[in-house]
């Protein structure tokens, strides 16, 4: 009998199609004979909103670490993106913002850059190129009820199709990526394994966002953002201004609690008059809005330790189904790809039905999303209001660090080029403790704090218009 008759074919199930779920089958797809999908919604196949995802209303930054690892899993994925009218902003340059140390400059060479599209566009894109591979499948219209196996071993998962009918699907490893809403947690402890423990920090963060039509602007209009700083004793309130697709800005507003926004149309813009900076209010009088204002208050850090408990065999969970983020510092999908690529890698070394392979896998997932949880959640802690552990010395320290790396990197290259290279995940925290970093940091600021935002003369001529602006589009006012 010849060898490929002996071959057992080897099925993953992944539950749930979102972008961690997508990212995961490219990154399973090349390890196994199939890749199903199971997606309680049906997906679209334009850009467009999907049910089941909520938080696509409101603005999603790609960082350079994110949107490389999706490139390395999918090739071609970006320049689907920007063929659909996502934007390459360069960083630190193509930012105008105002951190808790001040204003940054703009006279950087690029260190890194983002991908600047509506959330929609940004999943379509992974989607379309995901599904040119014959061994993925999706079922839609099928919803997840429960694991299949023991506390020694996951075999596959029951699902409820369209029609009520219900099924067993078998699979070698299940991933889970269901996202903050998983179940998993209940589905495990049904088979007898051990409760899996949780951290919670919650700085009690809304969100509110609305669309805009941009007015005419420079063709590469820069992330206009307002940040929050968690040193002073009131609510953290934050905005930013996404440039996406079709000529519109993606506005998001946040407040910690205590300050948060709501949903009131009229008040949107009054929020943005509170911040900081008037920058954004002032750009915002002069563009129009589309459609109402869409409020998003489940935004706590959650991270389930998967990894401090034994876990079957054939089972792991990837994204915010493992670890969610407060979406204020835009990590949620970098760390989804990066926890991709990490898994693909170990797949292309270990066999993806060995025993182990799927304790080792949530090990290599949750290296990314403790680096970003580093970067958020032990920042969330020290805003008044905060629930979860209390921040400690070393936290405090920590932050104080922090703190002045920020106001260093107004006016240092070095600071601004180690802050970039950690906040786009291309670099671990570690890179915050350089000597070179250090010794910089120990020095300050080189150059006295700018009293006002970098502008083009551009961007200052949209700022300084006299009124609303009823010509709409990047195409009218060439960059100065």
């Amino acid at each position: 009998m010849s060898p490929a008759a002996h071959h057992r074919a080897r099925r993953v199930l992944v539950l749930g199609g979102g972008l961690s779920g997508t990212l995961a089958a490219a990154a399973l797809a090349p390890h196994c004979d199939s890749v199903v999908i199971v997606e309680r919604y049906t997906l679209p196949d334009a850009p467009v909103p999907r049910r089941g995802l909520p938080q696509a209303r409101h603005a999603h930054m790609l960082w350079s670490g994110g949107a490389d690892a999706i490139e390395s899993l999918l090739p071609g994925t970006t320049a689907l993106w920007t063929g659909a009218g996502a934007r390459r902003i360069s960083l630190p340059n193509g930012m105008v913002s105002l951190s808790p140390g001040g204003w940054y400059r703009r006279c950087w060479p690029e260190v890194q850059y983002l991908v600047s599209a509506g959330r929609d566009l940004i999943d379509w894109g992974i989607r379309t190129r995901l599904l040119e591979d014959s061994k993925v499948t999706v079922v839609p219209g099928t919803e997840t009820l429960r694991l299949l196996g023991t506390a020694t071993r996951i075999t596959g998962a029951a699902v409820r199709r369209p029609d009520g009918t219900t099924e067993d699907l078998e699979a070698d490893l299940v991933v889970d990526a269901t996202g903050r809403g998983s179940r998993a947690t209940r589905w495990l402890a049904a088979l007898g394994v051990a409760e899996v423990p949780e951290t919670v920090i919650d700085a009690g963060v809304t969100y509110a966002s609305r669309r805009y039509r941009a007015p005419r602007v420079p063709e590469d209009w820069p992330v206009i953002n307002v940040q929050a700083d968690s040193r002073l004793p009131v609510p953290g309130k934050a905005a930013t201004i996404l440039p996406i697709e079709g000529s519109q800005w993606l506005v998001s507003v946040s407040g910690t609690r205590g300050g948060e926004p709501g949903g009131d149309e009229a008040r949107f813009a009054e929020f943005t008059e509170q911040l900081r900076s008037p920058l954004i209010a002032q750009y915002l009088a002069r563009a129009e809005p589309l459609g109402p204002v869409t409020v998003t208050r489940t935004t706590a850090n959650r991270r389930r330790h998967f990894e401090k408990v034994r876990m079957p065999d054939g089972f792991l969970a990837i994204g915010d189904a493992a670890t969610s983020l407060n979406p204020v510092y835009g990590h949620g999908m970098s760390v989804a790809a990066q926890s991709a690529r990490a898994l693909r890698d170990l797949a292309a070394q270990r066999d993806i039905t060995a025993p182990g392979f799927a304790r080792r896998a949530q090990r290599a997932i949750g290296r990314p999303a403790a680096a970003a949880w580093m970067l958020g959640a032990d920042q969330d802690i020290l805003f008044p209001g905060a629930e979860g552990r209390r921040p400690t010395f070393a936290d405090r320290l920590a932050g104080r660090y922090v703190h002045r790396l920020i106001r260093t990197a107004c006016s240092d290259l070095t600071v601004v080029r180690a802050l970039t290279d950690v906040m786009t995940l291309q670099r671990g925290a570690i890179a915050l403790a350089r000597p070179g970093v250090l010794l910089a940091a120990a020095r300050g600021p080189r150059l006295p704090a700018l009293e006002g935002p970098a502008l083009t003369p551009g961007e200052e001529r949209v700022r300084d218009a006299p009124g609303r602006d009823t010509a709409y589009g990047s195409e009218a006012v060439p960059r100065p």
